[in-house]
């Protein structure tokens, strides 16, 4: 069993007879009453997205999910094809479950893929990852007074806010999980 306090994103949890996907999260303590969980869930079967809320510390079945690590190898618009590394097996996910993460992935590029009885539901991107600039405006000296930042096209075709000292072709490290720079690479 799992309770709400131990909610992270990705997880599976089972609810109203389905296996659903934690897709986000948010713990709120109002100042009258008692606190609760905010989610937006995702069907595992039907693909449907909704929100729900549960009362804090409330429990669910945990529902076992397997972590692999596979090879991107490509994406053909409709579905994403990836290869476990163990087992050199090919698989395809649709574009639109991945498309969020496939923004930060190039072919071979290596990342974990989460299956429940087997099948696989999603993927799980690390925490970083290194990507070139490819297009952004030549920054200003002198022209900020504190953190300024400007858009950044990876050569992914991401678009991350980054800071005026970065220009065309800098290797940069990007948390692909919140579209988030973080530093040169």
């Amino acid at each position: 069993m799992v309770n709400t306090n131990q909610f992270k994103n990705g997880m599976h949890i089972e609810h109203r007879g389905a296996v659903w996907r934690i897709v986000e999260f948010q713990h709120v303590k109002p100042g009258k009453g008692g606190a609760f969980v905010r989610t937006k869930l995702k069907n595992l079967e039907s693909g449907a997205v909704i929100e729900d809320t549960f009362r804090a510390g409330e429990k669910f079945p945990r529902v076992h999910t397997e972590v692999k690590n596979v090879q991107f190898l490509y994406d053909d618009g409709s579905e994403a094809h990836f290869m476990d590394e163990q087992s050199y097996e090919q698989f395809a996910l649709a574009h639109a479950d991945v498309a969020d993460e496939l923004a930060y992935l190039l072919p071979s590029s290596t990342v974990q893929v989460l299956a429940v009885n087997g099948k696989p539901s999603g993927i799980q991107m690390p925490a970083s990852v290194e990507l070139a600039v490819s297009e952004t405006e030549p920054g200003v000296k002198g022209d900020t007074v504190s953190n300024v930042t400007k858009p950044a096209t990876l050569e992914t075709g991401a678009v991350v806010a980054v800071p005026l000292f970065v220009n065309v072709g800098d290797r940069i490290k990007v948390d692909p999980r919140e579209a988030r720079y973080i530093s040169r690479a």
